[in-house]
């Protein structure tokens, strides 16, 4: 697949921003990266929600292989090839990748620290030791 051919499937979904990743090229929409379009085939971000509508047509999730073992990435799954024939139905499909995206950066947001509740606690700061200016310290005579 090629940018040309993707930005041509993605037509009536909207415009994506398309970017090399990998062997092939990530595809996102307002920032978020929701597809990957690889030599293996195009994949969608899924997610509790959006699973059993891939486990329905038979798809599966994106795999590869290691010298040492094959890995299972369960947020991405193979779009279903009939869905290359209808733009429209490849469309929702789209957006429901999207919004598991979404749902999924939501979930990875950072918590506060437990370094910032001590700080609003009221301890003291700790002295701040002074920079030396880089020269070496010249030594005294000794008397």
């Amino acid at each position: 697949m090629d940018r040309e051919f993707l930005i041509d499937l993605f037509a009536d979904f909207g415009p994506v921003a398309i970017r090399k990743m990998f062997s092939g090229y990530g595809i996102s929409a307002d920032g978020v990266n929701f597809a990957l379009a690889l030599r293996a085939g195009l994949f969608f971000r899924a997610d509790e929600v959006t699973i059993p509508d891939f486990e329905a047509e038979g798809s599966k999730p994106f795999q590869y292989s290691t010298r040492a073992k094959t890995v299972l990435v369960n947020s991405y799954w193979e779009l279903p090839a009939r869905l290359f024939d209808d733009s429209e139905e490849l469309a929702r499909w789209a957006r429901a990748a999207l919004a598991a995206a979404q749902r999924a950066k939501v979930k990875k947001r950072p918590k506060k620290k437990a370094v910032a509740k001590k700080a609003s606690k009221g301890t003291p700061n700790k002295p701040v030791a002074k920079k030396r200016s880089g020269k070496k310290p010249t030594k005294k005579a000794v008397r």
